[in-house]
């Protein structure tokens, strides 16, 4: 299965979204994160610690992807047209992870419209979701399902352990912090959709 998360807006935990599903994957089969994007944030964050599963910059991914039987791909922010058409038609499925913010929504119903033009199987993931009492998670849920927009019933909550797993060099799952399976089962939630 080949799954590219790619997205519009900046910020919206797109290369974190990457990482986890790669995670994820591997305990299912052997996982290749290939790491597209122009910071570079799966290589350094793979470079700091101990990742279970492999990650490779987009030349070293073409001799190694015969090996793997799952393969994330992490993008460049805001492709253009011609790169979505390729990416859209070089996968499985594409995430689109947003923001339940107004700016965030905005950019992800600008890739949606292109997406539904080149006929993509995409789902929508919101991520840093914010804490109760704010209601920001909510009310973009039910804008994007009135919209009748596939997403993810899995969202991903707003915590700073993410943060803390990327400055140790691992996966959420294996820092040592309360709110760490907490992270953890909100991606495991959504690797189960999509292998579902």
């Amino acid at each position: 299965m080949i799954i590219t998360v790619a997205a519009f807006k900046g910020g919206v935990a797109k290369s974190i979204t990457a990482l986890h599903l790669a995670t994820y994957l591997q305990t299912n089969a052997d996982t290749l994160l290939v790491d597209g994007d122009l910071n570079r944030s799966a290589l350094d964050w793979s470079n700091r610690g101990s990742l279970p599963f492999k990650v490779a910059d987009q030349d070293d991914a073409v001799s190694l992807a015969p090996l793997y039987e799952h393969i994330v791909i992490d993008t460049p922010t805001k492709p253009n047209f011609e790169e979505l058409k390729s990416i859209a038609k070089g996968c499985d499925l594409v995430i689109v992870p947003t923001t339940p913010d107004a700016i965030a929504l905005a950019a992800t119903m600008q890739m949606v419209e292109l997406l539904r033009e080149l006929k993509a199987n995409y789902r929508i993931l919101l991520t840093i979701i914010p804490p109760i009492p704010n209601k920001s998670g909510k009310e973009a849920r039910l804008a994007l399902k009135n919209a009748k927009l596939p997403i993810f019933k899995t969202g991903i909550k707003r915590l700073a352990v993410f943060q803390r797993a990327a400055l140790e060099g691992v996966p959420v799952n294996a820092v040592n912090d309360p709110k760490a399976q907490v992270a953890w089962r909100c991606y495991a939630g959504v690797g189960k959709e999509i292998l579902s």
